[in-house]
């Protein structure tokens, strides 16, 4: 599972790289909370990090327990999150492995100040952490990427970036990888994102992926609060 101190560093970086897109933050040494992998999650002030499968879909929810953030894990493809505080979290619904699927969603997002409502994924050989990011809150996330172009599909124009990320945590240790960032300039709340297109439009530019491992519409929320109600199908 992925360590929070990648989140982190990535958005963080947003203030701090507009200026320098491959600039990295530093020491900052978040330690997230081991998971508990197939545990059913519940409102509390705490959920426990866990990922693990319900009704056909994988869940994924980490946080690094600095704020208060909740996941609810609801039937099929549904689910609902709200955070506070001066912490970080991410939670979704999705599959594992991911693949070039289309993801339909419908969401009800309250935010105030930083998070993004995106499809938030990973892939092998190449290491590579990917975001196609659908609505977002006070700060543009993408703003971190070195822009490599744009194109449209499903209703929305998108700009896509990379950025390479040196000695950090991800699904595979501690690596250096490439993170894709892809921004919705329409802002929707519902949708559909035909993942083919994006894959396509992203190797045009010499964004390679690799093998795909969990792939998930989610909530990315950072020193921030708000709500969302999220369905996929």
């Amino acid at each position: 599972m992925v360590l929070i101190r990648s989140i982190l560093l990535a958005l963080l970086g947003v203030a701090a790289a507009v200026s320098n897109p491959v600039a990295e933050i530093g020491n900052i040494d978040v330690e997230a909370r081991s998971p508990s992998p197939n545990s059913e999650l519940a409102v509390r002030d705490s959920t426990p990090n866990s990922s693990g499968y319900k009704d056909g879909y994988y869940y994924f929810f980490e946080s690094d327990g600095l704020g208060n953030a909740t996941f609810t894990n609801g039937p099929g493809g549904s689910y609902a999150m709200t955070w506070s505080g001066m912490g970080l979290s991410i939670g979704g619904k999705g599959w594992n492995p991911g693949g070039t699927r289309k993801f339909h969603y419908s969401a009800v997002y309250r935010p105030s100040g930083n998070s993004m409502l995106e499809v938030y994924g990973w892939t092998t050989d190449p290491l590579v952490e990917y975001r196609i990011i659908e609505n977002f809150g006070t700060y543009n996330p993408g703003s971190v990427a070195q822009t490599k172009g744009k194109y449209s599909t499903d209703g929305c124009e998108y700009t896509v970036g990379n950025v390479t990320r040196y000695n950090q945590p991800s699904i595979q240790g501690i690596k250096t990888y490439q993170q894709i960032w892809s921004v919705c300039w329409n802002k929707r709340r519902n949708g559909t994102i035909s993942l083919s297109n994006h894959f396509d439009a992203w190797k045009r530019l010499k964004l390679a992926l690799g093998r795909h491992n969990y792939q998930i519409f989610a909530l990315e929320a950072y020193y921030s609060s708000g709500s969302v109600n999220v369905t996929i199908w």
